[in-house]
């Protein structure tokens, strides 16, 4: 009996579907009418976008590229290829394959899940009219009528020449004539069968078909293409069997010059572009766009230059790498990785890594806005915390190294010390870190938890990077961005970046964490330990605001002055453990990037002034004590005006806490 309502289940089920498809492809119809009476789409402006850098020159472009070519002077052998694999059907149908469509249905009706697409060629190329990707159902709508717009005023011929000329090849290569080149070195029309068949398989998923990603996964891709096309009678089995054999000689080159990484600053301003609002849904609405963006060619060259060089033979790790204008959150450069060719995965917008003491500036800001100074003091020694109903907790120092005596927030800063900073945490209560780090733009999860200044949260690097932004704009929280304005193709204004800038932090304060932050390459600091990064301080030129942060698997060094923030992170996707030797590559990325964007600047125009109601003193920078005559070592120190130290300053482990420590 159960079986018989399953069957008729089923039944009632099949023929609402066909009722459904029926429906749908008299829609489909009546639609035809409606678009050949429709005024003629414009293809050629499919993919028509240029980019623009900050001095408004193009670095990269669609379809409006010199490499667009006629179908004549395209192999017969990749177009025959394409055909056999997207649409064998091309030139019987208008626009739909109904019959591909159905079986395809069924198909994914039986198995549950989507196992088999039925998009046309000419659908496919509708799709590319499109600015983004969005899976609505008015999408899909529009995609339809696209299609038959495209149909019914174009030639087959003409459809397929700018479908060749605009779809994906990966790595950035849109167009045939480009992957041809890129891939092969040759023009498209000299592509052979064991070429034509591996480009054309690419384009599926670049991400997982490019020979340069997973070449097995391409040869693959490579043979069901082939066995296609002995199925549809267009090659023999002989032919099939050559271009499997053949040996492809790839190459994987531009024949000029070119910024690898800028690819991953293109995707990243692709990826901003859909997010915006007021942009035209479609290309053939504004006949193309132009894009302003904030990118510093000269940077963005250095900065890629900068990661091959630090990275050497090292072949596992990988690196994301963030340059922004504290005053306005353009970014400038921006890698997402060491090699697009090989991941175009864009660990800059798309990752997020712990951060590993990256942290604890917020912390001490914090601490700071709540009556903390630079010369408040904890006793740097090992401690196991207790809470009630709670596991005790005993975080470490790097190496194990404490000083078992008060030191100041200064040197706690310099040396990166976890013991202060949990006692700092714990002291404040929570709210107070996660407070600043959320008022300066950090929208991660933050765990309420003791390690919290630690790092042991995962955040973004831009948002780090926008996070330390309010910091070197003197307390202003900044939109990181990439694009500055958004033009038609006829120059009309689409969008204008505002910059806008809100002020969430206090002036006097930021100058003074700011200043502090200078400790971890500060050779007055040596004392029991060393600064963090005190290899920089016979390499650095300028002054800046700086902090490591290191996981297990994280290595994090982000730095500042007012013209510039710079963030690096270095790790794996695997998140494989680093070792001591892998804390260099960030440190290294890093110094030598921001020295090349400040070369022939100076301290003076771009570190920070003292403010009216902040005094300076010599203190004893260990201890953060009132420097006297007997002192080997005196640091100037800031404070708000009132707060200096004095020698009978209490160490915070005396003074009653919420927290209990043995």
């Amino acid at each position: 009996m159960r079986k018989k309502r399953k069957r008729k289940k089923r039944h009632i089920l099949r023929k609402l579907f066909m009722v459904i498809v029926l429906l749908i492809m008299l829609g489909i119809g009546a639609s035809f009418l409606y678009v050949k009476m429709s005024p003629k789409l414009m293809i050629n402006t499919a993919n028509n976008l240029v980019l623009y850098d900050n001095n408004k020159e193009v670095f990269f472009q669609g379809s409006e590229s010199k490499e667009w070519v006629s179908l004549n002077e395209i192999s017969d052998k990749l177009i025959t290829a394409t055909i056999n694999t997207e649409d064998k059907n091309f030139y019987k149908h208008h626009g739909f394959d109904f019959l591909r469509i159905l079986k395809a249905s069924l198909i994914n009706i039986k198995n549950g899940a989507t196992k088999q697409g039925a998009s046309t060629i000419t659908q496919q190329y509708a799709k590319n009219l499109f600015l983004s990707f969005d899976k609505t159902w008015k999408r899909k709508w529009d995609e339809m009528l696209y299609t038959m717009r495209i149909e019914a005023n174009y030639s087959k011929e003409e459809i397929l020449e700018g479908y060749l000329n605009t779809i994906n090849y990966g790595h950035g290569k849109y167009g045939i004539e480009n992957a041809s080149k890129y891939y092969f070195n040759k023009d498209a029309k000299d592509l052979d069968l064991a070429e034509a068949t591996m480009l054309a398989g690419i384009p599926k998923s670049p991400s997982n078909y490019s020979p340069f990603v997973n070449f097995d996964l391409a040869k693959e891709r490579q043979k069901v293409i082939l066995d296609l096309m002995v199925k549809n009678e267009v090659i023999s089995e002989e032919e099939r069997n050559e271009a499997l054999d053949e040996e492809l000689v790839l190459v994987g080159k531009e024949n000029n010059e070119e910024i690898s990484s800028i690819r991953y600053y293109q995707d990243a301003v692709i990826k901003e572009l859909e997010k915006l609002d007021n942009i035209p849904d479609t290309y053939n609405d504004i006949e193309g766009l132009k894009i302003y963006t904030n990118l510093d060619i000269k940077m963005q060259k250095k900065l890629e230059e900068n990661v091959n060089t630090a990275f050497g033979e090292e072949k596992e790790l990988e690196t994301a790498v963030v340059m922004m204008k504290p005053e306005t959150g353009g970014i400038v450069a921006l890698v997402g990785g060491r090699d697009y060719d090989k991941s175009s995965y864009n660990r800059a917008t798309d990752s997020k890594r712990q951060v590993g003491s990256t942290m604890k500036p917020y912390l001490y800001y914090a601490a700071l806005e709540n009556g903390f100074t630079s010369s408040s003091a904890f006793t740097s020694e090992a401690t196991t915390f207790t809470f009630d109903n709670q596991e005790p907790y005993s975080p470490k120092n790097y190496n194990d190294k404490y000083g078992n005596k008060p030191i100041s927030m200064g040197t706690a800063i310099a040396y990166s010390e976890n013991i202060y900073a949990v006692k700092t945490h714990l002291f404040l209560g929570s709210d107070a870190l996660i407070n600043v780090a959320r008022r300066v733009g950090i929208t991660a999860k933050l765990e309420d938890i003791p390690s919290l200044p630690l790092g042991t949260n995962e955040i973004n690097i831009i948002e780090m990077a926008a996070g330390y932004a309010a910091f070197a704009n003197e307390g202003y929280k900044i939109e990181p961005h990439l694009i500055e304005k958004i033009e038609d193709g006829k120059g009309n204004v689409l969008y204008e970046s505002e910059n806008k800038k809100e002020l969430v932090l206090n002036t006097s304060l930021t100058f003074i964490l700011n200043n502090l932050l200078t400790a971890t390459y500060d050779p007055l600091y040596i004392d029991y330990n060393y600064p963090t990064a005190i290899s920089l301080a016979s390499k650095l030129t300028h002054k800046y605001a700086l902090k490591s942060g290191t996981t297990n698997s994280d290595n994090w060094n982000i730095g500042f002055n007012k013209d510039i923030v710079c963030a690096v992170w270095v790790g794996s996707d695997n998140n494989k453990s680093l070792t001591t030797k892998d804390y260099k590559y960030a440190q290294n990325i890093w110094y030598n990037s921001i020295e090349f964007y400040e070369e022939g600047k100076t301290d003076e125009e771009y570190w920070y002034k003292k403010p009216k109601n902040v005094s300076a003193l010599f203190v004893e920078p260990i201890s953060g004590r009132p420097a006297n005559e007997s002192d080997e070592k005196k640091k100037l120190m800031y404070f708000i005006k009132g707060t200096e130290p004095k020698e009978t300053d209490q160490t915070f482990d005396e003074i009653q806490s919420n927290s209990r420590a043995s």
